[in-house]
């Protein structure tokens, strides 16, 4: 781990050897979101990616039984919402996904019935070297085998899968061996171990910190940004195998600065806050073995069996890891803090999978926060309310939930104006384009700055951020 100088102590995320990648800037486009122009899907809305894990988590508490996940069609930046086929109210669920802007698709199974089939696997085949996590576009649970399941136990896998019934889950194997990635290295260090610092944060206390891997957590008390070095981070917390896999690590140092950032060589990519993972969305994995690599989203919620013990609420990704990479940060174009990695098979010579942590998870388990300290969607403010509000009619009440679109926060607007709707909370009406009379951040005016990455105004007047950044905070990275 690398450190930048300024009066007091800056402690950045970075990683040893980073800059022979050659990773680049490059300008993003502001999907902001907006009406779909196709004709066929007029009411489905285009999305950032932060915007559709906003939109996926209201729909899921929304929909209730009826929803049965959600993916990211990144081709066309739009959010798929799946409706369980045999749900009650079924219509009702349809329609409310669609008027939040969602294209929706109807499947056989329930999030129920996937949830059952996982508890079945946990108990009939909890074997070492083994994964299983739900993806939505398929609709199925993907179970994993890596090149130690064989013989009897791949048998034992084979049947289980096939005792769940038809269209339930999937079977594959995957080159290499399930395992986490520590080694020895350069980054940082504890007890003869070498990990990568995740995301910088702060504590409950307020003092600085920072995330990394669990099995990083459990494996040393101190931890060094350079071997053999001086300690400069004790763990404060540590959870690892079980209910996931992530450690909070306190600086040592009070008066450490750390940034919410990422260090990616060339440039630094400035984290907002953080998000949950979305099926189909392209994800950015930064590690100090094998630096800055990518990849897509494939499963959630996914159970590995590693030989130190299970760990279970992880995301399944397709992006490449090596040894020393654990614990690395797992982000996206636009500055959201979505993983930590936590392990997988392969390598990023012959390709793999790698497992992260969820970051959000993480946060909510340890207390501590992350960039502003606002999730999300979130309003900040006396109110804070009415991110993410729709408010057809323009009585200032959500048409969904009933509550008030007060919108003195971030990203809010107030509901005023006859028929607003205001889906993605900026102040703009989503079909009209006019300003919602907000009174807070981005709302209305649009001269605030969004989460410090390119906000446009609506007089077409674009901000930048410190690192450079025009338009988002746009990496390219190797495969």
């Amino acid at each position: 781990m690398s450190h930048k100088r300024v009066t007091k102590r800056k402690a950045i995320i970075a990683v040893g050897g980073v800059a022979a990648l050659g990773a680049a800037a490059i300008l993003l486009p502001q999907a902001n979101a907006s009406q779909d122009g196709s004709p066929d899907a007029a009411s489905v809305k285009t999305l950032k990616t932060g915007d559709a894990s906003n939109l996926a988590a209201q729909l899921q508490q929304l929909l209730g039984d009826a929803f049965a996940g959600s993916y990211y069609d990144s081709g066309r930046q739009q959010l798929v919402v799946n409706v369980a086929d045999g749900s009650g109210d079924k219509s009702n669920a349809v329609a409310q996904a669609e008027k939040a802007g969602a294209k929706v698709r109807e499947v056989q199974n329930s999030a129920a019935e996937l949830e059952a089939a996982a508890k079945t696997l946990k108990t009939k085949a909890t074997i070492t070297g083994t994964a299983w996590g739900v993806d939505p576009r398929t609709n199925q649970i993907v179970v994993t085998a890596d090149s130690t399941v064989t013989g009897a136990k791949w048998d034992r896998l084979e049947s289980t899968v096939q005792s769940l019934g038809s269209g339930m889950a999937t079977v594959k194997k995957s080159a290499g061996t399930l395992s986490t990635k520590v080694s020895g290295g350069d980054a940082i260090f504890g007890g003869g171990a070498r990990c990568s610092l995740g995301f910088n944060v702060t504590a409950k206390d307020g003092s600085p910190a920072f995330l990394t891997a669990g099995h990083c957590g459990v494996a040393a008390e101190q931890w060094s940004d350079s071997e053999n070095g001086q300690p400069i981070a004790t763990v404060d917390q540590a959870t690892f195998p079980g209910d996931g896999d992530f450690a909070l690590v306190k600086y040592d140092d009070p008066n450490t600065q750390a940034p919410s950032e990422v260090n990616v060589g060339q440039q630094t990519v400035a984290i907002s806050q953080a998000a949950d993972a979305v099926v189909g969305t392209q994800v950015f994995r930064m590690g100090s073995t094998t630096g800055l690599k990518d990849g897509n989203v494939l499963a959630l919620d996914a159970t590995v069996n590693y030989p130190e013990g299970t760990v279970t609420g992880l995301i399944q990704t397709d992006v490449c890891a090596e040894p020393g990479d654990s614990g690395g940060s797992l982000f996206t174009q636009d500055g959201l803090a979505v993983g930590l990695t936590s392990g997988g098979s392969g390598d990023c010579t012959v390709g793999g999978e790698t497992f992260f942590q969820p970051v959000t998870t993480a946060l909510q388990a340890t207390g501590a926060s992350l960039g502003g300290g606002v999730g999300a969607g979130d309003g900040v403010g006396d109110n804070g309310q009415g991110a993410g509000a729709v408010d057809q009619n323009g009585d200032g009440i959500d048409d969904q939930t009933g509550e008030a679109v007060n919108g003195n926060g971030q990203d809010a607007g107030n509901g005023q104006g006859a028929g607003a709707v205001d889906q993605n909370g900026d102040g703009i009406d989503d079909q009209t384009g006019e300003a919602v009379n907000g009174n807070g951040q981005d709302a209305g005016n649009g001269k605030g700055q969004d989460a410090g990455n390119g906000a446009q105004d609506q007089n077409g007047a674009q901000q930048q951020n410190d690192n450079g950044l025009e338009g988002g905070a746009g990496v390219t990275a190797s495969h």
